[in-house]
């Protein structure tokens, strides 16, 4: 396996590959199993297979948590050898960024896919999202890239990007992994650090596969914001008295392509969620089938 940690050491590789298809799989670390089922898909879809691990400093707010975001490089370099990774794009900050972040030709996604959700509490982060996987797309020239379902408005945001600027990427989803209780696999897990938080943070899965089963149950469509409102307060009831709080940031339908809000539940609408279980803010959610 190559580990390249320059853009000149790495695009040296890439003239060797010419004519095998490459894969991207794009991280920022501290990989776990939904990081690995990313990188088992891309060995099926490509003949070389590159992770990049960048804790990319533009998505970080200042009051994020950038400083504490863990580094186990050894841990990941391990992973992705055992997993049969051909290269590992692993730059410094200053590799990336020569001119420091101001001033830096950023890339604007789109306000109407970036105002709402995670967007209106995350100021900038999509804009330092597509700006770093653009400059990722440049550096690799892969010819897919595979991102997780989990991250659902980067992804929206990140196929619109690589469809409006004729980017030469195909950007191959994979769907979220779970563990045996539901929980979405995330780096973030690992700062709930009791069985009641563990516990606590299946409200969120708990509230999609709720909205799942009622619209199975009606067989049709449902008002959205009603059927949600119904569902978030049923689950989060047992945790009202409990030392865990559980706090609900938004609860949302979508469509899945715009990422704009739909008014009824429906096969084929994205239902979001993300809520703080104590001080971890988590995110999830689920296409409606």
């Amino acid at each position: 396996m190559f580990l390249f940690t320059t853009v000149a050491a790495y695009r040296s590789q890439r003239r060797a590959w010419q004519g095998k298809t490459v894969a991207l799989v794009p991280t920022m670390g501290a990989l776990h199993e939904g990081h690995r089922a990313l990188i088992r898909h891309a060995r099926s879809v490509a003949d070389v297979v590159v992770v990049s691990i960048f804790v990319n400093p533009l998505q970080f707010g200042p009051q994020e948590d950038l400083a504490a975001y863990p580094r186990p490089k050894e841990q990941d370099l391990a992973s992705c050898e055992a997993l049969g990774v051909d290269a590992v794009f692993y730059p410094h900050p200053s590799e990336m960024y020569p001119d420091g972040p101001e001033p830096l030709t950023r890339v604007i996604p789109p306000a109407s896919m970036t105002e709402h959700f995670c967007g209106a509490f995350r100021p900038g982060h999509f804009e330092g999202v597509a700006t770093v996987v653009l400059k990722l797309f440049s550096i690799v020239q892969p010819d897919v890239a595979v991102f997780g379902e989990k991250d659902a408005q980067q992804l929206a945001i990140i196929q619109k990007m690589t469809h409006d600027l004729n980017v030469p990427v195909r950007i191959v989803p994979h769907p979220t992994l779970r563990d045996e209780r539901g929980l979405a696999l995330s780096s973030r897990n690992q700062y709930l650090k009791t069985p009641q938080e563990q516990e606590a943070a299946l409200c969120l899965s708990q509230i999609l596969f709720g909205a799942q089963q009622a619209l199975a149950e009606a067989g049709g469509s449902l008002p959205a914001k009603e059927t949600l409102d119904r569902l978030q307060a049923a689950v989060l009831a047992p945790w009202e008295c409990s030392p865990v709080s559980v706090r609900v940031q938004y609860l949302a339908a979508v469509d899945p392509v715009t990422f704009q809000p739909v008014a009824q539940l429906r096969p084929g609408v994205r239902v979001l969620i993300a809520a703080y279980v104590n001080q971890v803010r988590l995110i999830d959610n689920c296409l409606l089938t």
